[in-house]
């Protein structure tokens, strides 16, 4: 696998993991990376790489304007009615789309689906990459 689809997965694991709990994921993040700190090299628990740290970050800088356009856009579904995954490969997904200028939005839009293919419901993958495909047709309208 990929360093940046790693690092996807990991951001994905430690968004996912305060959305359960309720938790700031900045605070997840800084728990995690304490504790590989004082890992030895036995233990198994990957390291958390720069680029998963600033998708946390960066998600949780626009997390208002992410959730709103997810909200606005998808049709039939609130984000609090969304599968826990799906939601926090959207919020990924969409701060690749519109704030990683370094991201390809195609790229963005696969590794996003991917992850929703890899953890998430028969029909999330279709879910993630209409809903981010409709946002991508509309970025030059949703740019702040």
């Amino acid at each position: 696998m990929a360093t940046r689809s790693k690092a996807r997965r990991r951001a994905l694991e430690i968004l996912f993991e305060a959305d359960l709990k309720g938790a700031d994921p900045r605070q997840v993040l800084a728990d995690r990376l304490a504790r590989v700190e004082q890992m030895t090299p036995q233990d198994t628990d990957p390291r958390i790489g720069q680029y998963a740290i600033e998708l946390v970050n960066g998600v949780m800088e626009h997390v208002d304007r992410i959730d709103s356009l997810i909200g606005a856009y998808s049709i039939g579904w609130t984000l609090d009615r969304m599968p826990a995954v799906d939601r926090n490969v959207l919020r990924l997904g969409l701060y690749e789309l519109l704030w990683s200028a370094d991201v390809p939005e195609v790229v963005a839009i696969d590794e996003a689906v991917s992850l929703a293919q890899q953890l998430s419901t028969e029909e999330s993958p279709q879910f993630v990459n209409g809903l981010l495909e409709r946002l991508r047709e509309l970025k030059p309208t949703l740019q702040p």
